[in-house]
Formats: C-alpha cells, structure tokens, sequence
C-alpha cells in the first residue's frame, strides 16, 4: 500500500483552513501562467477573473489530496476497521484500488488495473466533487 499526497483533513473545519491556505498559491499560478502566455494589464484583467482563480484553487487543493493506492485485499483490511460511508467506482473483479478517506467519514474509492497515475487523478477530482466541493 502507498499513499499519494498529503493533504487529509480531519474535520470540516480543518478542510476550510487548508482551502483557504492555497487561495494565494492559486493566484500565484494564475499570475505567472498569465505572465507565461504574455497577457498585458488589459487581457490580464479580462480574461483573469475570480472564477478563474476559484477554479486554480480547486485544483490545487483536490491536487493535494492523500490517496492510498494498493490491492484490493489491501483496500478491504484498512476498510474492515472503519465505519464509513462507501462510494466506490468501478469494478469489484479489479486487482487494485485507490481510496480518500474524506474527513474521517466518507471514503471515496476507485478500482484499477495497471494506471496507478491515472487513478489517484481520476480519484482526487472525484474526492473533491462528491465531498469538499459543496462543503468549500
């Protein structure tokens, strides 16, 4: 079993706090691809807006996530001692999984074959649709 990322918050509260604290990494991206793709002052301030940044933010923070990847018998001993809500995709007949375990109460999963990358990426987006994003 590995663990992809680091972020793995505890409670909504905790979720909040690290969301707002890549706010300004976000814009800071935002800026310097701006800077990369030569937009001036006037383009800057058209086609730069707060949905834009909102959206670098997001996937900064999903981004982040910790993601455990292993075998499915793996995935089903560390869920064994848990209590949570499930929401798995893919198929059971799968040798691996990826899983978030969102805020101690929810875990997000999904299966793989051989794409471990593709996986954790797929998994973190679903992670932050279905759990943070109506909670952000």
């Amino acid at each position: 079993m590995e663990t992809h990322g680091f972020l793995a918050p505890e409670s909504e509260a905790d979720a909040r706090q690290r969301y707002d604290a890549v706010g300004p990494a976000a814009q800071t991206v935002v800026k310097e691809t701006a800077k990369a793709m030569a937009f001036d002052a006037e383009e800057y301030d058209q086609r730069v807006t707060g949905d834009v940044v909102e959206t670098a933010r997001d996937a900064l923070f999903a981004s982040l996530l910790a993601v455990r990847t292993g075998t499915r018998e793996e995935y089903d001993e560390w869920l064994a001692d848990r209590d949570r809500e499930v929401i798995e995709e893919g198929s059971e007949n799968v040798e691996h999984v990826a899983w978030h375990d969102a805020l101690g109460e929810t875990v997000v999963a999904a299966t793989y074959q051989s794409e471990q990358r593709a996986a954790v990426a797929t998994l973190r987006r679903q992670a932050f649709g279905r759990v943070y994003r109506e909670l952000l």
